[in-house]
């Protein structure tokens, strides 16, 4: 963490920044902001009538809140098998997620966009592999929604629940076919609520109670069945048409609780983990971008208040990426006119996320401006020189600069020498602030300090490996990159899962970001 500013941000509402990560999540499943937050209403209302106790409501109030965070973990992967992760999660919503309605579902995704061929034969390839690819997606979400959920300061319960959002009342989930009251009360209403909330909106209160009357004793709990149908009017009552960040907030459990200045960052630092861990190709990058304009700053000899604003604007510039699908991220080819235009609007987006938390104002400001150049080539807004302050241009060169020193499908990384020529080349062409970039450079210098051994035991080999692993190369590619045996990667990859405490792709990417070994701060020193 890069220190603060002492007295900065003090008085930030922890409520309202997880009430934030909610909205970002809701853009990752296809669904309008405000989905989480009015399901959580429901799930809360629910419990209610059902006398949980206080901890169990507030359980099955963060339960249903972020109960999908560990998904966009998966994005990568899911583009993968589907094309569009985000459509595809959005029409998850349209069958009970079990049997032939759902793999008919899934089938209609694989290889969408592709040529027939090729599409018919990834659909065969998928159904001899179904069961087993999706098992592997979801445990390796559950994985990741309990390390996100314990990084942003949740109660261990809440954890532990989240390790059974997809299991199901009958048995016929994942990913330990967990069934009735082996799975918490807690989440057995968070599934009713996240459902109902979708077909309340789309279709009116009698279309829910039908698709939930219809899934009882299959992926959701008689009781909780009952309990809604009972009372459903009372339950969804007004949820269309209130102020829903108000009306959750006054429910959440730590509603008036307020952050240090640390905490702040801590929680920050945990948001820019969970959008950075979309795409395998920009993990460590928000934290990167943090310390290199806090740096900056510091060298321009900015107030600390500018400095701390800098540094959170780092860390949560990118949220809004949440919203645009992976199957644009990761494209090798050119983008299309709409998928340019998708991607233009992502810093707007991260301003809609956070505009509503108190406290985050200036941060906000600066975060939606980072890919603004002063010629007025940038965006979302194509603003120009006299529109951008000191630190708008030093957020805009940080970034680009972190940017070129990272991965990315249609290029590798560049060292550091030739990602500073480049950002030097493009201040002189009138994109970028020159004492800006001067001041980026000047904290970005690998220098040649002296080298020290790696954490937990690694050796450079499993660095790099660990490094191809976390961008979510295969052990066949990373084979291939690095000339040496199938089965010597696998090994490799085995003793650094073991060295780091991990099981999968997702754990080892948060390992890396935690120990310097991806960003900004990535190279041995």
């Amino acid at each position: 963490m890069y220190p603060h500013a002492t007295g900065s941000g003090e008085g930030l509402s922890r409520a309202e920044l997880l009430a934030a990560i909610s909205l970002a999540i809701d853009l990752g499943l296809g669904q309008p902001m405000e989905h989480m937050l009015r399901s959580s209403l429901i799930a809360t209302r629910i419990a209610e009538r059902m006398g949980l106790d206080r901890q169990q409501r507030a359980t099955v109030y963060y339960a249903n809140l972020v109960g999908w965070i560990g998904c966009h973990a998966d994005s990568h992967e899911l583009a993968a098998l589907f094309g569009d992760d985000i459509a595809f999660r959005a029409d998850t919503y349209t069958v009970d997620m079990t049997g032939v309605p759902f793999l008919r579902l899934m089938l209609s995704h694989v290889g969408r966009g592709l040529p027939g061929w090729e599409r018919g034969i990834r659909a065969t390839a998928f159904l001899v592999t179904a069961r087993s690819r999706v098992a592997t997606l979801i445990q390796s979400h559950c994985s990741s929604a309990g390390v996100l959920s314990d990084r942003m300061g949740l109660d261990e319960q809440v954890a532990k629940a989240l390790a059974y959002v997809f299991e199901r009342w009958d048995g016929r989930g994942l990913p330990d076919g967990s069934r009735g009251d082996d799975i918490p009360v807690e989440v057995h209403i968070a599934h009713v609520a996240d459902v109902v909330e979708v077909h309340l909106r789309t279709g009116g209160l009698e279309h829910a109670k039908d698709v939930v009357r219809s899934r009882g004793g299959s992926q959701f709990s008689p009781a909780v069945v009952a309990v809604f149908d009972h009372d459903a009017a009372a339950i969804v009552q007004g949820l269309l048409d209130i102020d829903v960040w108000t009306a959750a907030l006054a429910q959440a459990p730590d509603r008036d609780r307020t952050l240090t200045a640390e905490e702040s960052d801590e929680l920050l630092e945990a948001m820019a983990d969970f959008v950075d861990l979309k795409s395998p190709f920009t993990l460590g990058h928000s934290r990167g971008v943090a310390n290199l304009v806090a740096g900056a700053a510091r060298h321009q000899g900015l107030p600390p208040t500018d400095i701390t604003d800098l540094y959170r604007a780092g860390l949560v510039h990118s949220l809004g990426k949440m919203g645009v699908s992976n199957r644009i991220w990761e494209k090798k080819e050119p983008l299309t006119t709409a998928e340019r235009e998708r991607v233009r609007m992502y810093p707007d987006l991260t301003g809609r996320i956070l505009r509503r938390v108190g406290g985050l104002e200036s941060v906000v400001h600066l975060a939606m401006k980072h890919r603004e150049r002063i010629d007025g080539s940038g965006f979302p807004r194509g603003l120009t020189g006299p529109e951008l302050t000191a630190p708008d241009r030093l957020l805009a060169a940080a970034e680009a600069y972190q940017r070129l020193l990272e991965p990315r499908p249609d290029r590798p990384p560049l060292d550091p020498r030739d990602a500073a020529d480049r950002i030097r080349e493009q201040a002189r062409a009138g994109r970028f602030d020159a004492e800006a970039v001067a001041a980026v450079l000047a904290v970005a210098d690998p220098g040649t300090s002296q080298r020290t051994p790696w954490p937990a035991g690694l050796t450079d080999r499993e660095v790099e490996i660990l490094r191809l692993v976390a961008q979510g190369r295969s052990n066949r590619e990373i084979a291939a990159e690095l000339f040496i045996a199938e089965k010597t990667v696998r090994n490799h990859v085995e003793r650094v899962y073991t060295k780091l405490g991990v099981n999968n792709r997702t754990q080892a990417g948060l390992a890396a970001i935690d120990r310097g070994l991806v960003g900004s701060r990535s190279s041995r020193q």
